[in-house]
């Protein structure tokens, strides 16, 4: 299956209703859709680029087709997780520790909150660098399981999952694209926009 043949719910999700797929007022009642429709829904709005995987060996292709859809065969991929870089290590992919010299960012998340469409990420994945100072090219790579409702049930299971090493930098990535709304959020820090990819693993 080609790239964007799985963007935005594509894959095995079913098919959803016009009512539910248009961009909604803030002022109107939410719609009682599940959690990952409605993530998909909100992930758009933001200018995401969403893919479904079944499996790992989809998660490899899609990975390959963004690198040569965008041409990052000789770009440096910044990763701040030994363990994301040990599963991807055979992708031919050029892993670097430095973000000022790496045109992409690849990382994992902490959740993913479909209420707005975030994606809530901490010092597990920063350290103690602020959002402007990555790269403006994002791949994040995530599982289903960690799809919640909102940014206060992902707070709740972090503090929960971590007890009395609750970690730092707690912050979310978005929006994707600049907008003046966007600009206000102050889990963003003030940060610029970023050209996200969302790399998401079927594990339910």
């Amino acid at each position: 299956m080609g790239l964007f043949d799985k963007l935005f719910g594509g894959g095995k999700k079913k098919k959803r209703s016009k009512e539910t797929v248009q961009t909604r007022g803030v002022h109107m009642p939410d719609l009682q859709i599940p959690v990952d429709e409605k993530f998909t829904i909100q992930f758009k709005k933001n200018g995401g680029k969403f893919i479904y995987c079944d499996n790992f060996e989809e998660v490899r292709e899609a990975l390959k087709n963004i690198v040569e859809e965008n041409q990052w065969q000789e770009a440096s991929f910044f990763v701040m997780n030994p363990a994301l870089e040990e599963r991807f290590k055979n992708e031919n992919l050029r892993f670097s520790s430095k973000s000022a010299q790496s045109g992409v960012f690849f990382t994992t998340c902490e959740h993913l909150v479909a209420q707005n469409g975030s994606i809530l990420v901490c010092s597990n994945q920063l350290l103690e660098k602020k959002l402007g100072e990555l790269p403006e090219n994002i791949i994040v790579f995530a599982t289903t399981s960690q799809l919640v409702e909102s940014i206060g049930e992902g707070l709740k299971i972090i503090k929960k999952k971590y007890k009395n090493r609750i970690p730092a930098n707690i912050t979310t990535l978005k929006p994707f694209q600049p907008t003046t709304e966007n600009a206000k959020d102050f889990l963003t820090y003030g940060s610029s926009s970023k050209h996200l990819y969302l790399l998401l693993l079927e594990d339910l």
